[in-house]
């Protein structure tokens, strides 16, 4: 209960995105496992190749955010040392 009273008092856009990288696919050493699994292990193989992307532009996204809450916070600072006669 209290920690869904501490999300409802943090504004959204302070909330980052999470980013979460996905498993590398296992590749067995013993080429009889890999070809008895093939068609398994090739759908994790290209699973694993649109998961990536799909992280890589979260990863972007998140930066792009970033990047704008600094400007914002950097621009909150400059008026903060104006106030403050700094």
């Amino acid at each position: 209960m209290q920690a869904l009273a501490l999300l409802i008092c943090v504004p959204g856009p302070v909330l980052a995105e999470s980013c979460f990288a996905p498993p590398r696919p296992f590749l067995p050493s013993d080429s009889q496992a890999a070809r008895d699994y093939a068609a398994i292990i090739r759908g994790d193989f290209e699973n694993y190749i649109q998961d990536i992307q799909s992280y890589f532009r979260c990863l972007d996204s998140e930066r792009a955010r970033a990047f704008e809450e600094a400007r914002e916070v950097s621009e909150d600072y400059g008026r903060f040392l104006q106030l403050v006669g700094d």
